[in-house]
Order: C-alpha cells, then structure tokens, then sequence
C-alpha cells in the first residue's frame, strides 16, 4: 500500500497518536477518526477503511509492526494483531524493537518499510534508504524475492548491486500503512 501510517498506543491499549511518513498516510491519518480508540477497534477501522479496502483489495501488501518497551505488552498487542487481521491474505505481521524504530523515523520511514529495507539491504548491501523510499511494499518484497532466487548472473560482477527495475520515483503504491508505534497500520511500539 502507498500509505505509510504509524499509530502509537499507550500502556491502556488506547491509541494517543496517528502519525503519516508520507503525503498518502498523512491524507489517511487526517480521514481516520481512531485516536483514543482501543487499538483492536482502531485496526478493524483501519481495515474497513475505503481507501484501505481499494488497497488490499489489489495486489498491494500491508505490513503491520508491533514494537514498544513492554515486551509483554508488544506480544499481546502482536497476538491480537494477527487474529484480528487472520482472513486478510496480503497483510503481514512482525515485531520489532524501539531501537531499529528509531532508526526507521531517522530514516524518514515508517518501521516496517524500514524492516523490508533492511532485509533487502542484506541480500544486496548496495541498496540505500533513499533507493527504498519511494517504492511501496510490494515493490520491495518482490525485490526480496528477486534477489532471493538463484541467478544465472550469480557471481557477475557487472550486476552486483543493480535494483532490477529499481528506484523510480514514480509514486508507486506502497504499505506501509504499516506503521504504528502501538500498532501501526502496521506498527506498534507502545508508550
């Protein structure tokens, strides 16, 4: 999905900030009226959403990220994440830690864009965060899976380091609506 959304939850479940890292997450926080909800519901808002709905229902993938400082409270948030969105084919949902989430806003990304960053960075250390920036999620985990495969170029160092089909900025389609500091349209870290 394009937009790239955080949601912050607090130590009573309760979301207390919804925040965009780009002009469509930004547009989708403004059109959401979750703050304050718990984020169970807040979730199944966001999923029932039109704009959301469009998404999910092509070919776009949604990350959801849980991360906070209560490790406890992080793997119940995880948990009832990935019941609530169990019948939803295309969303994915990960854990993360403060730390990295940091590194992620530092980076102008939400947390699980910044996730699929650093998996694609492993398989080719070339590829930089503004590479990453534009493309949605989709674009990055078909890139994975590029790189993931065995290749006839294996070992040819005149395609070390390409992104086959790499980096336009196109204002592709990405998900991040994935980003949530309690559980972000993909992100949860919990204050």
């Amino acid at each position: 999905m394009n937009p790239s959304l955080e949601l912050g939850v607090n130590r009573f479940d309760r979301i207390i900030s919804v925040e965009g890292y780009n002009d469509d997450g930004t547009a989708l926080a403004a059109s959401l009226n979750i703050r304050f909800l718990d984020y169970q519901d807040a979730i199944e808002q966001l999923l029932e959403d039109e704009t959301v709905e469009s998404y999910l229902s092509g070919d776009a993938v949604m990350s959801l990220t849980v991360a906070g400082k209560s490790e406890s409270q992080s793997s119940t948030i995880l948990e009832n994440v990935e019941s609530c969105v169990s019948d939803q084919e295309n969303v994915r949902c990960h854990s993360g830690d403060v730390t990295e989430m940091h590194d992620a806003h530092e980076c102008g990304m939400s947390f699980g864009k910044y996730q699929a960053f650093l998996r694609l960075q492993e398989l080719d250390p070339a590829v930089t965060a503004d590479d990453v920036r534009d493309l949605s999620m989709r674009e990055i985990l078909d890139l994975i899976e590029e790189y993931s495969k065995p290749s006839d170029s294996a070992g040819d160092p005149d395609n070390a380091g390409d992104i086959p089909g790499s980096c336009s900025n196109d204002g592709s389609v990405e998900t991040s609506g994935n980003s949530s500091r309690g559980h972000e349209n993909g992100h949860g870290s919990h204050h």
